[in-house]
C-alpha cells in the first residue's frame, strides 16, 4: 500500500526515475546530488517506499531528538554527531564489511548550504568498503531522478573526483544556487 501511495504522489507531483535499477547491487553507496533544500529528504522517501529501495541514511544527530526522533529512525536515519571526530568512516566500512545487503545515502556535499568541494567521506567508505557508488541525481528542474550505473573508485581520488563531478554537473537542486560550485583545483 505505501508503495502504491508513494508511485502516486511521485505522479502527482510530476517526477520520473530514470536509469538502472539499483536494487541488483546488495551492496552500495548512493551519492545524492544535490543536497540544496528541505525537499530533498521528502523526495528521497518517497523513492524509498515507491521503487522500492532497500536504503539507510546519516544525518545530524540533532534530527534524531524528541519529538520526530522515533520517525526519523524508522524510515532508515542513523545519527551522526557532527561535533566530534567519530572515524565515521571506519564506522561505515565496518558495516558494509559486517552484512551482505547495505545501502547508504549520502549527500556527498554534506549540507545544504552552498559549499566549493564534495567532502570526501562517501567516497573513501566506498572505496575502502570495496562497493560501488551509485550516482543519484535529483534533477528538480526537470523532475527526474537519475540513478547511474555502478561507479567503481580507482583510488585515484582525483581522477575520479573529475569524472563524479562530470557525471553531475548541470544537474539543478530546489535551490540551485546552494549547489556545489566546484574549485578548479579539486579537479586537477
Amino acid at each position: 500500500m505505501l508503495k502504491l501511495i508513494s508511485r502516486l504522489i511521485l505522479k502527482i507531483i510530476g517526477f520520473r526515475v530514470t536509469g538502472p535499477d539499483p536494487e541488483k547491487v546488495p551492496k552500495k553507496v548512493y551519492a545524492v546530488y544535490p543536497h540544496t533544500s528541505n525537499w530533498d529528504f521528502p523526495l528521497g522517501i518517497l523513492l524509498k517506499f515507491a521503487m522500492p529501495l532497500n536504503v539507510n541514511y546519516v544525518g545530524k544527530d540533532s534530527l534524531f531528538k524528541w519529538p520526530y526522533g522515533w520517525l526519523f529512525r524508522k524510515l532508515g536515519g542513523i545519527p551522526v554527531d557532527r561535533t566530534k571526530n567519530t572515524n565515521f568512516v571506519d564506522m561505515m566500512v565496518g558495516l558494509y564489511k559486517k552484512y551482505d545487503h547495505l545501502a547508504f545515502a549520502l549527500a556527498p556535499e554534506g549540507t545544504r548550504k552552498r559549499v566549493q568541494k564534495f567532502k570526501s567521506g562517501f567516497y573513501y567508505i566506498a572505496h575502502q568498503a570495496g562497493v560501488p557508488i551509485i550516482f543519484v541525481k535529483f534533477d528538480f528542474a526537470n523532475k527526474v531522478v537519475d540513478f547511474s550505473e555502478p561507479f567503481k573508485t580507482t583510488g585515484v581520488y582525483a581522477e575520479d573526483m573529475k569524472a563524479i563531478i562530470a557525471h553531475f554537473r548541470g544537474t539543478k537542486g530546489v535551490n540551485p544556487d546552494n549547489a556545489c560550485q566546484w574549485e578548479e583545483e579539486v579537479l586537477s
